[in-house]
């Protein structure tokens, strides 16, 4: 398979993401291909730092970069030769069977549904986290920003979305689905939240256990722990922020090293008909190589596949 990487996207590029790429090209089978795209010049520049052969990879030119804080839309409309929409236009011609980039989440997700589009019956595509659990498993945290305002039909679909992930992507039998709430009893929570519960309630479409404290996340309670992006949001970064200050303390041990963004890698952007990644802005080499292995594994696993056949037979449910 051949992966696309945004050279240009994150923080750290076009240094880090080079790097990345090189290690993970130790790591990938030798019928694999990564396809650089970006400034071919600094590409060189920095594969010969590492004494590294360019024709261990495809380079595709990209004459121009989507900042972090330009819109989103704006950007992936003006800039058509941003190593962003080079990457989307690669995907949608099908040069690459994956893209990744740690740059502008919003433009990676206003590409993807211009590009590929959404599966058809998804409402709103959405985006998750791997939460390591004390018990030595993962659960799946969804969604985690992508739509702040999301309605209980959605809220519905993060269900089945996050239960196919958690099922091909991480090999998890009949994943438990909660829904995060302020307290585990029926009926408790904002509008939402109660509406939300009632939907998935006898499901038969994922295996839901019912609401979920925000205390009990890491516990291994649940498989799946629904939300709306804004609080999905919040959680992950101050989830991020503990982590950060126990490190920082060196409060650590092989538990709490597992929330090192760096293991993981990025996110697959879910409800789309492609392989489409999402790294951290601040991605390191060793989180790019990652992001590039997740791509490779979402892509062997035909995640958009199993999602279209279930939304194929699963009615889209509407309900304010």
């Amino acid at each position: 398979m051949k992966i696309g990487l945004d050279v240009m996207g994150g923080d750290n590029a076009p240094a880090a993401t080079v790097a990345g790429a090189i290690l993970a090209r130790e790591e990938l089978s030798p019928s694999d291909r990564i396809v650089l795209i970006g400034k071919t010049d600094l590409i060189l520049a920095e594969l010969e730092k590492h004494k590294a052969d360019p024709a261990g990879f495809d380079i595709v030119q990209a004459n121009d970069v989507i900042g972090m804080a330009e819109h989103p839309t704006h950007a992936i409309i003006r800039k058509p030769e941003s190593s962003i929409s080079i990457g989307f236009r690669e995907l949608k011609r099908r040069k690459i069977h994956a893209f990744a980039s740690a740059g502008s989440s919003g433009a990676m997700l206003v590409g993807a549904i211009y590009s590929v589009n959404n599966i058809q019956g998804v409402i709103r595509p959405c985006t998750s986290s791997v939460l390591p659990q004390e018990n030595g498993g993962i659960s799946l945290l969804l969604d985690i920003g992508t739509n702040p305002d999301a309605k209980p039909d959605v809220m519905y679909q993060f269900g089945l979305l996050g239960s196919i992930t958690a099922k091909s992507v991480y090999k998890i039998n009949n994943p438990r689905v909660g829904l995060l709430n302020i307290g585990h009893e029926e009926g408790k929570g904002n509008l939402l939240s109660q509406a939300a519960f009632s939907l998935m309630k006898g499901s038969k479409d994922f295996n839901f256990i019912g609401n979920i404290e925000s205390r009990d996340i890491l516990r291994g309670k649940a498989d799946v722990i629904v939300c709306d992006g804004f609080t999905g949001n919040i959680l992950l970064k101050n989830i991020e922020g503990m982590y950060r200050l126990m490190m920082k303390r060196g409060l650590t041990d092989d538990y709490f090293a597992r929330f090192n963004y760096e293991n993981y890698g990025g996110t697959p952007i879910l409800g789309i008909n492609s392989t489409v990644i999402v790294g951290h802005g601040i991605s390191n080499d060793v989180a790019i190589k990652n992001m590039l292995l997740l791509a490779r594994n979402v892509h062997q696993a035909k995640l958009s596949q199993k999602i279209k056949r279930v939304l194929s037979r699963v009615p889209v449910i509407v309900r304010d």
